[in-house]
């Protein structure tokens, strides 16, 4: 028996069973870790020994310490994490120690007992599609090593993916948790807007971040979701939704279900190989006895352009912060109060992270902001107003997540804009703050993972994790299809 192959909830059942402790968990992934990290390059920051140690209290403790007590998980490196550095692969938070614990680490950590692996690299500040914008280290794709894993979660997809962690928890702005799951062959679920807490989460776009997990399998997302999402009164954004289990949802029954199919997320753009593998899914989803229609959500075309207005707008304005006074990195040598300002900002931040701080500070700058920032917020409102339409006639919609595979190191890296196309299936859905998961659907000729996404109504999460678990049960890919660590590394 493989330790690290297994589910979240086969560990469990496991673990009830006396089959396996606790320690035997942790020891397991930390010789995985040991094993493969070298060439994924998947953590920032590795707490092996705090790891072991806090597997060895929680197997001695004679209290109930929770359903999920001793379980491991990554964090992406965005959350803060008391004590531990939090450096949302920047130079500009290097060796930044957070003094608290985001809402959401301390429910994993703190009140579930679970055992924090260490902290995932990402994009610089979550900007990016492919996890090459981090200061420290280009993450790797387990299926391919010469390809990019996605982002800006994709060190958390990758860790998942290669068995570095069982689970993980991402942030998703634009794509950043269903991209990297779907390159990357696992399950990435991005939750309604206000229903997972933000507080300890360093913003990027304030008004699209989400964070959600990433797992190897549906039901493990329904669980971590069940332990994640509540109200927080530290987060003003956060909506009063009683809490649940989401697993109770899972019924492995989809007969009757209404599904649209956007016919805009078909066209240019979409690679053959995926239209083909969402062709069959489709199919498949008849065969269960779902309902499947054509429909139109015109919203693909305006939504990009809109989501990098507003992303940037609010980025320039989160990354203010960063002064080079207050805390992260200062410059050594400055002449004046100014030139700290300038020297800091310039060698803290990277080329992606500078980028979008221009483009977002001119879209808001006297004579541009009704021009652009308003303008994008009106074509926001019609987004949600086209969602919501659909989403009256159908339970859930079906579009590819990604309209490629994962593509080579360094492919894209020169175009940004061609790298920005990456996020054009998943950007939609966080302007209308609706929930969507990303599964995988089949792999392409190069056997790498294609990822399909479903769309569900605001707070409708449970509908869209039966969907993907009743798809999952039919497709097997887990059992299937595995990462191969192939190829070479630039």
């Amino acid at each position: 028996m493989n330790i690290t192959e297994l589910t979240v909830h086969e560990l469990k059942e496991k673990l009830s069973k006396k089959e396996i402790k606790i320690t035997d968990i942790t020891k397991a992934y930390i010789d995985r870790i040991n094993e493969k990290e070298k060439d994924v390059k998947a953590y920032v920051t590795l707490l092996e020994n705090e790891a072991l140690t806090k597997a060895k209290e929680i197997e001695e403790s004679k209290e109930n310490l929770g359903e999920y007590a001793g379980i491991p998980i990554g964090i992406k490196d965005n959350m803060c994490t008391k004590g531990i550095r939090t450096t949302c692969s920047s130079r500009m938070l290097e060796n930044f120690i957070s003094p608290y614990d985001g809402t959401v680490v301390d429910k994993v950590i703190n009140n579930a007992n679970m055992i924090d692996l260490g902290k995932l690299n990402m994009d610089e500040f979550a900007m990016g599609s492919s996890t090459e914008n981090s200061y420290f280290q280009k993450t790797r794709n387990p299926w391919d090593l010469s390809r990019v894993p996605g982002g800006s979660s994709g060190g958390s997809a990758a860790a998942v993916s290669a068995n570095l962690c069982p689970w993980a928890l991402g942030s998703d702005t634009g794509g950043s948790i269903r991209q990297p799951a779907s390159l990357c062959g696992v399950v990435g679920l991005k939750p309604t807007y206000g229903l997972v807490s933000r507080y300890g989460l360093v913003a990027f776009a304030s008004s699209l971040d989400q964070i959600g997990p990433i797992t190897k399998d549906v039901e493990d997302s329904a669980i971590l979701l069940s332990i994640i999402a509540g109200h927080d009164e530290k987060d003003s954004t956060s909506a009063k939704i009683e809490e649940k289990d989401y697993t109770k949802a899972l019924k492995n029954d989809v007969k009757g279900l209404k599904i649209g199919v956007p016919k805009e997320f078909f066209g240019d753009g979409i690679n053959e190989d995926v239209k083909e593998s969402l062709i069959n899914a489709i199919n498949t989803f008849k065969e269960l006895g779902a309902e499947v229609e054509e429909t139109s959500l015109n919203v693909a075309e305006y939504s990009l352009a809109a989501y990098y207005i507003i992303a940037c707008a609010e980025a320039s304005s989160n990354l203010g912060r960063f002064d080079g006074i207050r805390y992260g990195y200062r410059a050594k040598n400055y002449e004046d109060l100014k030139d700290l300002f300038i020297k800091s900002r310039s060698e803290g931040f990277g080329a992606e992270v500078k980028r979008r701080i221009i483009l977002g500070t001119y879209v808001l700058s006297s004579g541009y902001y009704d021009a652009y920032y308003k303008k994008a917020q009106k074509v926001r409102t019609l987004v949600k107003n086209e969602f919501a339409k659909n989403l009256e006639k159908y339970d859930v919609l079906l579009t590819p997540t990604s309209p490629v595979t994962a593509f080579k190191i360094g492919e894209k890296s020169e175009n940004p804009l061609e790298m920005y196309l990456s996020d054009i299936c998943t950007v939609s859905v966080n302007i209308a703050g609706v929930p969507a998961i990303s599964i995988p659907s089949g792999v392409d000729r190069n056997g790498l993972p294609i990822g399909m996404q479903l769309i569900g109504n605001y707070f409708k999460e449970d509908t869209i994790l039966n969907t993907a678990y009743t798809f999952e049960k039919k497709l097997n890919f887990r059992e299937n299809y595995k990462p191969t660590f192939k190829g070479g590394t630039n």
